[in-house]
């Protein structure tokens, strides 16, 4: 047998080894390459913007203030019909987010291609889907957006240039840059835009997306609509830099951090980054700072946040500071825009009526558009 005082065993508090020097440890210069390049961030959250000065007219503002309008009213009344469950499935309100929404839409390009998370209905509403048709596809209904089969979180429009709508978390990003790439293959000029939320942006889909398009030099813009929660959980408490545009220097690609609660710095940030991703094929990713002021989906008790907080962020309320500012600069009078509201919300019960007037898929729906081909090879 061995004699084991020969080979004692090592003790568990070792003395740690000495780290190694490096060149500059040692008094020396570093390499140059070891110098980070300068990180491209950009930040649109002062405000102070006027129509004048972002060539914005009368016309322009109201039609703004509209579909602002129109996409809060149609999410209010859509609340009431799942509640009287005429809405089935899962529903995930944009109140609150409207600014993000309609700030973009007017600086894009009517052909620059959107796509989005589950949280859909406001995005599609201001890229120019009717109420009507946007109801009757949350009640399932053959005449909806989807022909009744997508439902809530699956709104799309082909002629709109509207992608969806997509349920998976995180998962509409690659396809984001894949609609970027094939407009930049295809010579069209379009900027493709793809929106997630903040619990989307730990996704590896994200990662790997945002890496293939800076490497690939896409004209696409990466919009993180940050509402703060996720599903029910802050960002301070689930990401460990919560200032999400700064993970755009790791991908060598511009950084934005926008106010998302004002429609006019939104829009100001916006057609920037379009214009430059649409001349210098650059993508960037933009994290916009908004505040949802109803739960994740319907069923969420909201126990995460405080009613002092919910009622502070309502003084920010995108759409009450449009208003004030239209009226402040005599482009509006109340009766004006409340004639617009009344306007908005006899659109939006119509689109109840309408709904509830259309029928159900028939049962032989069931296969279609689902393959291209129309003998449906695959299905026995």
């Amino acid at each position: 047998m061995a004699d084991e005082t020969k080979n004692p065993p090592r003790k568990r508090a070792a003395k740690k080894a000495a780290p190694k020097k490096t060149s500059a440890s040692n008094g020396k210069a570093a390499s140059p390459q070891t110098v980070p390049d300068a990180a491209d961030f950009r930040m649109y959250t002062e405000g102070g913007h006027t129509h004048e000065s972002l060539g914005l007219e009368k016309d322009e503002l109201l039609e703004m203030y509209r579909s602002m309008m129109l996409q809060r009213r149609f999410e209010e009344r859509a609340a009431q019909m799942y509640g009287r469950q005429k809405i089935s499935g899962f529903l995930h309100l944009y109140i609150g987010q409207e600014a993000v929404s309609t700030g973009t839409i007017h600086a894009l390009e009517p052909t620059d291609p959107i796509i989005t998370a589950y949280r859909d209905h406001g995005l599609g509403l201001a890229r120019g889907m009717t109420a009507n048709e946007s109801m009757a596809e949350l009640f399932g209904k053959i005449d909806g957006s989807s022909r009744g089969k997508g439902g809530s979180m699956h709104f799309f429009d082909v002629e709109h240039h509207f992608y969806g709508g997509h349920g998976i978390v995180g998962g509409q990003i690659p396809l984001a840059v894949g609609l970027g790439f094939a407009g930049k293959y295809k010579g069209t000029g379009a900027v493709a835009v793809g929106f997630f939320g903040d619990g989307a942006i730990n996704q590896g889909a994200f990662h790997e997306a945002a890496n293939l398009a800076a490497l690939y030099e896409i004209p696409v813009l990466l919009v993180c609509e940050n509402n703060g929660y996720a599903m029910g959980t802050s960002v301070d408490r689930s990401v460990s830099q919560p200032d999400l545009y700064k993970q755009a220097y790791g991908y060598n690609m511009t950084g934005a951090l926008v106010d998302g609660m004002d429609v006019f710095t939104v829009y100001h940030a916006m057609r920037e980054l379009a214009k430059q991703a649409r001349e210098e094929n650059k993508p960037a990713l933009v994290e916009i700072r908004t505040y949802r002021y109803r739960g994740h989906s319907m069923s969420d008790p909201q126990k995460y946040r405080t009613k002092e907080e919910m009622e502070a962020k309502k003084n920010e309320d995108p759409i009450i500071k449009l208003k004030a500012y239209l009226i402040d600069h005599k482009l509006a009078d109340n009766a004006q825009l409340d004639a617009i509201d009344d306007e908005v919300k006899a659109e939006v019960n119509a689109s109840v009526e309408f709904a509830e007037n259309s029928p159900y898929p028939p049962l032989e729906t069931m296969y279609e558009d689902v393959y291209v081909q129309e003998d449906y090879p695959f299905i026995v």
